[in-house]
């Protein structure tokens, strides 16, 4: 499996999110791929993001061929998509007790028990997968991480565009304008904000940025103070130059996804404001309770790669369409609905404006993408039709770096007419178009319809 988590370091210093889609997505099934698992083939039904086929499917390997790696280490992936720990854990380390060294394995279970909110335990893993950075952040933490205090917190967006902000405090200080991107994982703040608060780094790593270098340093924050909620010892990065001095000066940090997993998290775009609360089995059910009001349904959720959300949707195009995994990004810096993959658009003949390239950078290799229109991108029962995206030509790759197919992701724009709540303890995601109702903030207030 490829590792993108260079790239996400990049994506914290500006939560370029146009970027994020093109080096995640990926195009959609084939005719032989549909075929091979049509008939069963575990790793076809895993590209096909048939997650649940594909692990029983890989059981199925195991019981005639104990000892298979690969099928070991993919059912270990499958349950920890679904954050469904013990089965990911359990079939994680039988995959480590064939290969001790398999960097996939070792990564893998890294992630399985940062999730889990066992960094210690997450470090000798890292470190075995070549990630020495990871390693030595995870293994000098102490204390238990991500302590919630507060109980609810409703923060309005400071502005929308280019990326929304919002208020939050750091170590009890006055307030700091910080945005957020569900595409980068932990909490940074920038080198202005670290120095005021004190941190001190326990591991500092130099990577390429664009057209220079950066250095990304990595410790733990004593609060950070989201209105009414409060989370203490929180592992956060900061990045600076060569100097010392700030990278980014457009906000004052990013909340990446594991703030957001940590709570019941929902995006009310419609109603400018972003709404937290303290993860319980209580307020999950009265999220899924305010989404059938709503007439929101389910949608299925699955984690890749420490903090890469996706989820199902569909694209069509002037040669029909089809439905998938597709990316799904909330926050950050983008003008687009979303991202197309090259070979996607080109399979259902998406109108691409070839016209008007626009250069961006991808892994801060620079590279050009083109304005493209589908007729309809679709999550649940939300629809946006002919809307602004990007699309690379040239990305032709046969899998996302996470090992399944992805046609699209859906950005910040898609977003705006909609609520989205995020719940981690069921693993589903639900959108409905307009504001959060008065007081749940769980979905949207109004009835799905076409945007």
């Amino acid at each position: 499996m490829a590792d993108d988590r260079q790239w996400d370091r990049r994506s914290l210093l500006r939560g370029a999110a146009v970027v994020a889609g093109a080096a995640a997505t990926a195009p959609l099934l084939g005719k032989t791929a549909t075929a091979l698992a049509g008939g069963g083939d575990a790793d076809a039904l895993f590209k096909a993001g048939k997650f649940e086929q594909a692990g029983r499917a890989y059981e199925e390997i195991l019981r005639k061929d104990p000892k298979n790696l690969h099928a070991a280490r993919r059912r270990g992936y499958v349950g920890l998509l679904a954050n469904r720990f013990p089965d990911a854990e359990r079939h994680l380390k039988l995959a480590l007790a064939l290969a001790p060294d398999d960097k996939d394995t070792n990564r893998l279970l890294a992630d399985c028990y940062i999730r889990q909110d066992k960094l210690s335990l997450s470090a000798p893993h890292w470190r075995a997968a070549g990630e020495v950075s990871y390693a030595k952040w995870f293994a000098a933490f102490s204390g238990e991480p991500y302590q919630v205090h507060g109980d609810t917190a409703q923060l309005p967006w400071k502005q929308m565009d280019p990326e929304p902000l919002v208020e939050a405090s750091v170590n009890g200080g006055p307030t700091k304008r910080f945005t957020f991107y569900t595409g980068a994982p932990s909490l940074q703040v920038s080198a202005t904000v670290a120095k005021e608060a004190g941190l001190s780094p326990v591991a500092s790593e130099k990577i390429d940025y664009l057209n220079g270098t950066v250095w990304v340093h990595y410790g733990a924050l004593n609060s950070l103070k989201l209105g009414g909620i409060e989370l203490r010892n929180v592992p956060v990065s900061w990045s600076t130059t060569e100097s010392g001095e700030d990278v980014d000066t457009d906000s004052d940090g990013m909340i990446g996804m594991w703030i957001f997993y940590h709570l019941l998290t929902t995006f009310d775009y419609a109603g400018r404001r972003l709404i937290l609360r303290r993860r319980t089995p209580g307020t999950a059910a009265k999220a899924r309770a305010a989404a059938r009001r709503a007439g929101a349904g389910p949608l299925p959720m699955w984690i890749a790669r420490e903090h890469a959300l996706h989820s199902r949707g569909s694209l069509t195009g002037a040669a029909g369409s089809d439905t998938g995994v597709v990316g799904v990004l909330f926050g950050g810096h983008s003008e687009v609905a979303g991202i197309v993959n090259g070979a996607t658009a080109k399979q259902l003949q998406i109108r691409i404006d070839r016209d008007r390239p626009v250069e961006t950078f991808v892994g801060s290799h620079p590279t050009v993408t083109y304005p493209c229109y589908p007729k309809e991108m679709r999550l649940g029962d939300v629809t946006a039709n002919g809307v602004y995206c990007f699309t690379n030509p040239n990305a032709n790759s046969p899998l996302s770096p996470h090992g399944f197919d992805v046609p699209a992701a859906f950005f910040h724009s898609f977003h705006k007419p909609n609520t989205i709540t995020l719940d981690f303890t069921d693993m589903n995601l639900y959108v409905a178009r307009g504001q959060a109702a008065p007081g749940d903030g769980a979905s949207g207030g109004g009835a799905s319809s076409g945007g």
